[in-house]
């Protein structure tokens, strides 16, 4: 509920935001009006997301604010008043067709800060809400725009950049999961063995690759499957063996910016995630009757262990930005193999039998003791087979 959000709102930085932005504004001789959206940001993308983690995926709000709320509802709600474009601080570029062939397209392209580059977050506009927006940044590095602050001497030259999720300010992504979805004891096995290793607080609070939070020795450890019906998370200690990594996958929910897909869908360049690095890849259109939409399947240049479903892929033809679609599954090739004995229990309805969690020594030596019986069992790194004492 609505109401529930506004709990958070007095650790949200949205008041020294405000500040900043009337203090500007004041300078430099702007006017400044607030239009208030908290209720459509609650609607389109904070129960959006509550919805996605309870189903066991990994949305992306940033995405979804800039489609949904900053170029969305924002749009909408200033659409009789008097103006040309909304200007916005995102490293992208825009570019608008002449005034004469207003026909044409605008084009979403790659910032000259590639590092800070945000047209992943922009990936999913449609043409309709591109054709109104000013990037003014995209062509600037980000050390120029300081330098350029502390010229104009703006009360925000010394402001660090902003981090995280907007609506959550201070309050930990995780507490907020625990408020909205609450939490539910579940198991952690390793994906290999069928180890039981320890308890979680609930599905939700993981995602595919997750590493912090485990807190289990030995380690690295990483989430490499979710059993979402049975509450239980899979890891492994080999994330990122070359065998166990994929470079295909769906995406549903395709988008166009220029409303239109591209011509060919070889030679693209894809981002799975936000920052400098692409992938060249292939895009195979699949018509689907049983679902609203296309879904394709992408074939990567290499391999990519951190595929996490309800992530966005965006598409590029060279620096141009063509669109996006949101990742369903890795079904195309193989998932990480979780072993027979490691579903079997994962299905157990009664875990408690299980007793205590085994005891991870030494990853080097891999000796693993099982607590709640007199059955001692040793893994040596060499061998995969238990051998019982």
């Amino acid at each position: 509920m609505v109401s529930d959000f506004e709990n958070f709102w007095s650790e949200c930085p949205w008041d020294e935001d405000l500040k900043y932005a009337r203090a500007v504004c004041d300078q430099v001789s702007v006017p400044l009006e607030v239009v208030h959206l908290s209720d459509e940001y609650w609607n389109n993308v904070v129960s959006h997301i509550i919805s996605e983690y309870r189903s066991g995926r990994t949305p992306n709000p940033d995405v979804l604010c800039n489609t949904r709320i900053k170029f969305g509802a924002f749009l909408e709600a200033i659409k009789n008043m008097d103006f040309d474009y909304i200007a916005s601080g995102h490293y992208a570029c825009v570019l608008h067709s002449p005034y004469d062939k207003r026909d044409e397209s605008s084009i979403l392209a790659l910032s000259k800060e590639m590092v800070k580059d945000q047209t992943y977050f922009l990936s999913h506009l449609s043409q309709v809400q591109l054709r109104r927006l000013l990037f003014p940044l995209g062509c600037i590095p980000k050390d120029e725009v300081r330098k350029l602050a502390a010229l104009m001497d703006l009360p925000n030259k010394d402001r660090k950049d902003s981090q995280g999720i907007c609506f959550l300010g201070k309050v930990k992504f995780s507490e907020f999961v625990a408020r909205h979805i609450g939490e539910m004891e579940g198991i952690l096995l390793e994906a290999e063995s069928g180890d039981y290793l320890g308890k979680h607080r609930g599905f939700w609070f993981y995602t595919i690759g997750q590493r912090q939070g485990l807190r289990l020795p030995g380690g690295p450890w990483y989430v490499v499957e979710k059993d979402t019906q049975n509450n239980v998370v899979f890891v492994s200690r080999n994330y990122f063996s070359l065998e166990k990594r994929r470079r295909s996958f769906r995406v549903g929910s395709l988008k166009w910016i220029s409303a239109s897909p591209p011509e060919k869908y070889d030679k693209l360049r894809c981002k799975v995630r936000h920052g400098p690095g692409f992938y060249d890849c292939s895009i195979t259109l699949q018509p689907s009757d049983l679902i609203k939409d296309d879904v394709a399947i992408v074939h990567l240049s290499a391999d990519d262990q951190g595929l996490a479903s309800g992530q966005f892929a965006a598409f590029y033809r060279d620096e141009i930005c063509v669109g996006s679609g949101v990742i369903l599954d890795s079904a195309v090739d193989k998932n990480f193999p979780v072993c027979a004995k490691a579903l079997e229990i994962a299905r157990m309805d009664d875990k408690s039998k299980l007793g205590k969690p085994v005891k991870i020594i030494n990853q080097d030596i891999s000796i693993k003791e099982v607590e709640n019986s007199s059955v001692k069992c040793y893994l040596s790194s060499e061998d995969s087979k238990l051998q019982q004492n």
